[in-house]
């Protein structure tokens, strides 16, 4: 029975207390005064609030300075500003893809994500080297956290001659989503841009998820083209828009509808900086959303800690969630929304998921949001992974 760990009194969702009974690293049985198996481990959850793993469904970790001296940032205001800067300090800075992979994931493990989604820039200064320190990452750390890999083409698609073929390249060689980046305002060609994008995921057999910063009506337009291609191709529930700020403007309800009825989902960051997808009324329309943390002290920004419950807190603010059904629509985008958009098939708080699991202090699930006790435990397939934020093996 080395395989059976039976939690005694823990609180699911912050419903009534219950034991968790994991078998195999799945949930075998949750109920009142579950029987401990012959030989089987048994932690006291002491009255916690159990939630499944939270998901990171949005970061950069090939591009994160944790562990690296403090980066003074000087860097123009407008999105190539940053985009430009960072391509050229990658190298100067040795901002090595493994190296610094590695000691994000284990931050965010420690915090209590069990899934993290990756863009990985592909370019045509650094190729393949970003999808490859990342890649060994994700072996590295396969029996800790599940990591999935997104080619991004950050600085372009269509106006670097090259990144086509590269990020064909990474996709074939492991890469699971097929990565996309403002039609409009960077590649200056929606049409080919997204042609371009599809073309791959068609070709791969793999989902989408398109960086959409541009703002109104632009947005709305590339948004447009990019429900057009879901419909087509019969992608619905395989494709994601990042940020979506236009979808903040005023007067975008006809969109969000077009957007719900196409099955495509909404990944946001809660920007404090941008006008940002309001979470209610997707919920309303029934738009899966997620969230993530995006870049975490990295040359855009020296922001960010890679805690989704922290991030929940910032969803409320952002969007003005107050009432404790609201602040937990927070958290759930934050667990269960990232869940659906990387399509994880036995994932959450039920007998025969995997036992990926946070026990967290709090009287009620808003109470976890607001107060985010780092006393966590987090499992993964039934395995303590991490400990007040401490992961089991230690970064580089």
């Amino acid at each position: 029975m080395d395989d059976t760990l039976l939690i005694r009194e823990v609180r699911p969702w912050g419903g009534p207390a219950a034991d968790i009974r994991i078998e195999g690293g799945r949930i075998a049985a949750i109920g009142a005064n579950l029987a401990a198996p012959a030989g089987a481990q048994v932690m006291e959850g002491r009255g916690r609030i159990a939630i499944p793993g939270l998901v990171e469904a949005h970061t950069h970790l090939d591009k994160t300075l944790l562990g690296l001296p403090w980066y003074r940032n000087e860097v123009g205001p407008r999105l190539i500003d940053k985009i430009d800067n960072e391509r050229r300090m990658k190298r100067a800075l040795d901002i090595d893809p493994h190296r610094q992979s590695m000691r994000q994931a284990l931050q965010s493990l420690g915090h209590g994500s069990t899934h993290i989604r990756s863009h990985v820039d592909v370019d045509t200064d650094h190729g393949m080297w970003g999808i490859e320190g990342v890649a060994a990452t994700r072996e590295k750390l396969r029996d800790l956290v599940h990591i999935e890999l997104v080619a991004f083409p950050q600085s372009g698609l269509l106006v670097r001659p090259g990144t086509l073929e590269l990020m064909d390249a990474a996709l074939a060689a492991g890469a699971e989503v097929v990565g996309g980046l403002d039609p409009c305002a960077i590649d200056r060609d929606p049409k080919g841009h997204l042609d371009a994008v599809f073309g791959l995921a068609q070709k791969h057999g793999k989902p989408v998820d398109i960086h959409l910063h541009e703002p109104g009506e632009m947005g709305a337009f590339s948004m447009e083209l990019i429900i057009e291609r879901t419909r087509a191709l019969g992608m619905a529930g395989r494709v994601v828009v990042s940020h979506a700020f236009c979808l903040g403007a005023p007067e975008m309800d006809a969109l969000i509808e077009a957007i719900a009825e196409a099955g495509v989902a909404i990944m946001t960051t809660a920007s404090p900086s941008r006008p940002v997808p309001p979470v209610l009324k997707l919920a309303k329309a029934g738009v899966v959303t997620c969230s993530g943390n995006d870049g975490i002290r990295d040359t855009w920004g020296p922001y960010g800690n890679g805690d989704m419950v922290e991030r929940a807190m910032i969803v409320g603010l952002r969007n003005n969630l107050r009432r404790d059904d609201e602040v937990e629509l927070g958290l759930r985008i934050c667990t269960e929304g990232g869940a659906r958009i990387m399509a994880l098939p036995r994932y959450g708080l039920a007998e025969g998921c995997d036992a990926d699991l946070v026990l967290v202090p709090a009287e009620t699930v808003a109470s976890l949001v607001v107060d985010r006790s780092r006393d966590r435990t987090v499992l993964r397939r039934g395995r303590v992974v991490a400990e007040g934020g401490v992961p089991v093996m230690a970064a580089p």
